[in-house]
């Protein structure tokens, strides 16, 4: 595989190879499951990275809003989801490695969206910091957000000679 088909975040059939490798496996668990459940499902599939591979990042999961609602076909019909608990993991690991790690995560029914691609171990740790970077900052309640007219981007593009 190419470096660019790395960059380019192209997913890949990785099984064969014996020479290891790096991949970051994100993954959305099930919003409504209580946060300690959430966190016993990070921490499962972590162990079980960390049994067939080894940990190179790691981002602990957290509530998000999702851009865009998600829906999954279940047994008892079709579940949409607005929101989920992210995280990520990774992790260094061989071609057989690798396919254990997708097993086990296909198997894990909290979880209801996963991806699997290739990066570097720079990648990964750069990832892990802006991770704590942004996990700092304080967040903006909407009583904070400051309200601005029509009026009030006119005169500030006017302003900026646009």
């Amino acid at each position: 595989m190419a470096k660019n088909d790395i960059e380019s975040g192209e997913m890949v059939n990785d099984t064969e190879h014996a020479e290891t490798r790096v991949y970051e496996l994100a993954f959305h668990i099930d919003p409504e499951l209580p946060q300690e459940e959430a966190k016993k499902t990070y921490q499962a599939l972590r162990e079980g990275i960390a049994g067939v591979g080894s940990v190179v990042a790691e981002g602990e999961i957290q509530k998000i809003p999702l851009a865009y609602t998600i829906s999954r076909k279940e047994h008892a019909g079709r579940r949409d989801f607005d929101s989920a608990f992210f995280g990520w993991v990774a992790y260094e690991a061989d071609g057989a490695a690798h396919q254990k790690v997708l097993e086990m995560v296909q198997a894990e029914t909290r979880v209801f969206r996963f991806l699997d691609l290739r990066t570097t171990v720079d990648g990964a740790k750069h990832a892990a910091e802006m991770h704590e970077f942004y996990a700092k900052l304080p967040e903006k309640s909407h009583e904070e957000e400051e309200e601005v007219s029509d009026a009030q981007l006119d005169a500030a593009l006017k302003e900026a000679g646009v």
